[in-house]
């Protein structure tokens, strides 16, 4: 067996100097807060942001435990660089980032309960869109990965006739134990141990990505202030240096999860854990998810999952293509959990080509 690739140190990331470079300064058009969940155990406030101004909308649903800045290479790439042509709208999820963190039972349901109020309030879904049968109006583009991808489901489920494309990305229609009674014990175990902070990174750095690809040098496409559209220059970085790259890809990841972490504002073990329970508990049937399949149309859904995801096993992700018989379904070899980082360059053309299909096929 070959050996864990080497992830760098908390302290060998803080003091690189990209490291305050990490989180990129990219304004949105618009942002603010949307009341959620009034006679569902609320009312609370969901954090939106909108970045770009074109015709074509895009929302991005992030998984366990993600920020909104988790899709910053996708926000860059469709939301500045490409803002005449999109409209790009992420959140943070009940229990993360700047929405409040109830505590209350979560559920992939709820959540995705969440984000229509979040869409009527934009006006991106009419008013009561669950409740009146609407005309065909398909204008949302619809991406979800693990967590994301589950309340993506969940939203499809709820309205299907307003997706023009819907993206599943390392997600489930449910957990199952897919190794073996040894194997699942240990895992379980695994969770409750006590690590230290480069130990926790570590470990979630090597389910995440593919080992091949975390010893690379550091691949980004990096924004440039005074250049990219609508972005800044990093905070507490000289600005003639603008945004800088890490020696390796793994060393970005570290640098990301450790602004992430050292923010218990916006991260914290509570939210995390109530999150966890929504994607333990989230079930759709095969037949659930045909009749949604139905309602969408397969040719607009696509299924990607990675063989070497360590996160949601690769059996999920051909269980989830079996029950929706999608357009288009991938089993990707060499790919981990995180497509949007790990494969960025290809991710973001396959999601282009998703949208441009359902614009084409909507007649726009």
């Amino acid at each position: 067996m070959a050996p864990a690739p080497s992830v760098p140190t908390a302290a060998e990331t803080l003091g690189h100097p990209a490291y305050p470079t990490a989180i990129w300064q990219l304004e949105p058009d618009r942002k603010g807060f949307a009341p959620v969940a009034e006679g569902r155990g609320g009312p609370f406030k969901i954090s939106w942001e909108i970045h770009g101004e074109g015709p074509v909308k895009v929302i991005f649903i992030m998984g366990l435990g993600g920020l909104k800045s988790a899709w910053q290479r996708q926000t860059l790439y469709f939301g500045h660089e490409g803002r005449d042509r999109y409209s790009v709208l992420l959140i943070d999820n009940r229990g993360m980032g700047d929405s409040d963190k109830p505590l209350m039972r979560y559920s992939s349901n709820e959540m995705a309960h969440d984000l229509v109020e979040v869409l009527t309030s934009l006006s991106w879904l009419p008013a009561d869109p669950l409740t009146t049968d609407p005309a065909p109006s398909r204008s949302l583009h619809v991406i979800g990965l693990s967590l994301g991808g589950m309340i993506a489901q969940e939203l499809a489920c709820l309205v299907p006739a307003h997706i023009s494309s819907l993206s599943l990305c390392c997600t489930a229609a449910a957990i199952e134990n897919t190794t073996t009674f040894v194997e699942n014990m240990a895992n379980r175990a695994s969770m409750l141990v006590p690590k230290t902070l480069d130990r926790s990174i570590g470990d979630t750095a090597r389910q995440i990505f593919s080992p091949a690809w975390l010893s690379l040098p550091d691949d980004v496409h990096l924004p440039a202030a005074g250049t990219t559209p609508l972005c800044h220059p990093p905070p507490a970085s000289p600005p003639a240096q603008g945004y800088q790259k890490f020696a390796t890809n793994a060393q970005r990841f570290v640098a990301q999860e450790l602004h992430k972490r050292r923010d218990p504002a916006r991260f914290g073990l509570k939210g995390f854990l109530l999150q966890l329970i929504a994607a333990g508990w989230h079930h759709k049937s095969a037949a659930q998810l045909a009749a949604m399949a139905d309602r969408v149309g397969r040719e607009r859904i696509l299924v990607m999952h990675g063989l070497e995801d360590g996160m949601i096993s690769t059996p999920h992700g051909r269980k989830l293509i079996e029950y929706i018989q999608p357009g288009v379904g991938l089993i990707i070899e060499g790919m981990g959990h995180a497509p949007l980082v790990e494969r960025w360059e290809w991710f973001n053309r396959t999601i282009e080509e998703r949208c441009a299909l359902g614009e084409k096929l909507d007649g726009r």
